[in-house]
């Protein structure tokens, strides 16, 4: 499997701006637009698709390069912010009972998906914090 690790790491970051892409114009349909397309079988089994195949690309990776969750921080913290990531978009999407509030849980979900991806640009805990940038 290890000679197939920039393929799979090529497709890793193409699955999370898939993944964050999908969710950035599915929340702007529903929390800024008031569009019933978002929530569509097709976009939402599409979302699935990408994130079973980001899952998958990523646990392929942690093999290859032997670095887990709960023993490397960096990944301990792309964990735990990946699990808020998934509940702050799901009630941006479809849980919050108000508009306000969906819009708020979207915009708190974009915040940590951007923190996330710092984290894994750094490899560190504290991301963008210990860099000083994003990219």
């Amino acid at each position: 499997m290890e000679d197939f690790y920039l393929q799979i790491r090529h497709v890793h970051i193409a699955s999370v701006l898939a993944s964050g892409g999908l969710f950035l114009l599915r929340g702007l349909g529903v929390n800024v637009f008031g569009a019933g397309w978002p929530m569509w079988a097709p976009v939402r089994y599409l979302s699935y698709t990408v994130d079973t195949v980001l899952l998958t690309a990523a646990l392929m990776l942690m093999t290859i390069v032997h670095q887990y969750p709960f023993v490397h921080h960096w990944l301990t913290v792309k964990v735990v912010l990946l699990v808020v990531y998934v509940v702050l978009g799901s009630f941006a999407l479809k849980r919050a009972k108000t508009r306000r509030a969906r819009l708020g849980f979207y915009l708190a979900a974009l915040l940590v998906f951007a923190f996330i991806l710092s984290v894994a640009r750094a490899h560190d805990p504290l991301g963008v914090f210990v860099t000083g940038r994003v990219w």
